[in-house]
């Protein structure tokens, strides 16, 4: 019985490709959508992950993500310093602010001011020069997508001098980070050169990084550091997640990427159905015949199914297949989509998709056949 379902299948060669395709569509098109998705969220708490060398991240506690952060007192350091438990806690300045290029051309880059003493914070990966150069009086580091966006696609040339708040940087270095989520260049500084920089206000701190002792317990130091100085204490992952659900819930994101997975869905729901449908009539006589043989409805509903998954697997490995070629071919070579990738959650949640819809079309369309009679195949 599978192998005669089977050839039904294979038969009409334009209808079985036509059904390959509008699955190989429908994946292609959630699978990519979700990991794009998935991707942007990502990189809207980029900043947070990057800096590795900090557990925990202080802050005020009207914060609702990384780049809306009110000013910190500096006695809020001392309090966070005394907290039982803190290894250590340094002062951090994350801000967009305007810089003027060489030519009379400005950009707005998004300033972060590290430790003087220990550089907490910077980036763990140099592609020209070294993080002990931004010790460098006027010394910067840009990342690479940022050095494109300023200069282009010149070569990477250090000693580069531009203005910041009419204020001198020199370029001393150019690193590889996660994207972020805005396109502005990211320039590493230290944080009293960052005083310089940024436009006089009462308080420059606006998070404090905390390293925790080891072997203590990182959300009940997180209490603590709260009990003591009234301020908002989170770990790393869930500073990242708030930021995300901000991005989430507080902009047009996930209902313009979810109505482009809704519609993948619906066409490959659509064209599958269809040309399923349309299969299975031009069958009946087939079907009949099997039924006038003794095949019970049980048997026939197996051999549907076997048909419409077949469909679905050929059809999933292929939209997989060009959604892992598309990243493979982009990312490497597009700045925009760096750091795009075929994420497992995008992979599964697909796969999941494709199922319900081969197992509901051909359940839609065995109706016809479950309630057929088997003496039509007498009949003309």
């Amino acid at each position: 019985m599978n192998w005669i379902a089977l050839r039904m299948l294979t038969g009409d060669r334009s209808k079985y490709l036509g059904l390959i395709f509008g699955v190989t569509f429908a994946t292609l098109l959630m699978a990519q959508q979700v990991s794009i998705f998935m991707g942007i969220l990502t990189r809207t708490g980029n900043q947070i992950l990057e800096v590795r060398d900090a557990d925990l991240w202080v802050m005020d506690n009207r914060v609702r993500y990384i780049d809306e952060a009110p000013g910190l007192q500096d006695t809020d350091l001392m309090r966070v310093r005394g907290v039982p438990g803190v290894a250590w806690a340094v002062r951090f300045y994350t801000g967009t602010i305007r810089a003027r290029l060489e030519d009379g051309n400005t950009r707005n880059v998004h300033l972060v001011g590290l430790d003087d003493a220990t550089l907490v914070g910077a980036p763990q990966e140099m592609i020209v020069g070294k993080v002990d150069d931004l010790k460098r009086p006027d010394a910067v580091i840009i990342d690479k997508a940022g050095y494109e966006y300023m200069w282009g696609q010149e070569p990477y040339q250090l000693g580069r001098a531009f203005q910041i708040n009419d204020h001198r940087a020199v370029l001393v270095g150019v690193c590889k980070v996660a994207p972020p989520f805005f396109s502005d260049p990211i320039v590493y500084v230290r944080y009293r050169q960052a005083g310089g920089y940024v436009p006089r206000e009462r308080t420059l701190m606006n998070y404090i990084l905390v390293k925790p002792r080891e072997g203590v317990d990182h959300q009940e130091l997180c209490h603590g550091i709260e009990e003591r100085t009234g301020r908002v204490a989170l770990t790393r992952w869930q500073f990242f997640w708030k930021t995300v659900r901000y991005f989430l819930g507080s902009t047009g994101i996930p209902v313009n990427f979810g109505i482009t997975i809704s519609l993948g869905f619906i066409v490959g729901a659509v064209v599958t159905g269809q040309t399923l449908y349309l299969f299975t009539l031009d069958n009946l006589k087939q079907f009949g015949a099997l039924k006038a043989m003794g095949i019970p409805n049980r048997g026939i509903l197996r051999m549907i199914l076997l048909q419409a998954l077949l469909v679905g697997g050929v059809g999933y490995g292929l939209g997989v297949g060009l959604t892992a070629l598309f990243f493979i071919t982009t990312s490497a070579n597009l700045t925009q989509l760096a750091g795009m990738h075929m994420n497992w959650m995008a992979f599964v949640g697909t796969g999941l998709a494709i199922v319900i819809i081969v197992i509901a079309t051909s359940l839609v369309s065995a109706r016809r056949v479950l309630v057929l009679e088997p003496a039509i195949v007498f009949r003309g």
